[in-house]
């Protein structure tokens, strides 16, 4: 029996989109609660490299979705604070790449969080 390498950007670049899309079902429109066993299913989703590639893949609507639910995770449970590695910033990044951000989104991000880093990232990489 061999044991293969592990090559970490093979594992940046293999994002499961239906597991983002998995987790978007399980939101309300106003709140998320995953559980223990929830958590441990969906968090290697909070803190993917791969989030801004596999926003192309998303619709509109999907992206905000998501963006309100990592929002809301990163919030309730420790296991999704990013910090300035937040999705949430991918996720806007891309949406005002297509001319559908909402400054209403910004609003509601920043009432249901405490990452000073939500919703458009560190000052650092903006510049």
């Amino acid at each position: 029996m061999s044991v293969g390498t592990f090559d970490p950007n093979a594992a940046e670049n293999s994002f499961d989109i239906e597991l983002a899309r998995e987790l978007l079902d399980l939101f309300d429109g106003e709140e998320i609660t995953l559980g223990k066993a929830g958590e441990l299913r969906y968090a290697i989703l909070g803190r993917h490299a791969g989030w801004a590639g596999a926003s192309d893949n998303l619709l509109d609507e999907e992206l905000i979705g998501l963006a309100k639910v990592f929002t809301l995770l990163e919030h309730q449970y420790a296991t999704f604070k990013a910090g300035s590695d937040s999705p949430v910033i991918a996720m806007v990044r891309a949406l005002k790449g297509r001319g559908q951000w909402d400054k209403s989104l910004t609003q509601w991000i920043k009432a249901h969080t405490d990452n000073r880093f939500l919703p458009h990232g560190s000052l650092m990489d903006r510049l």
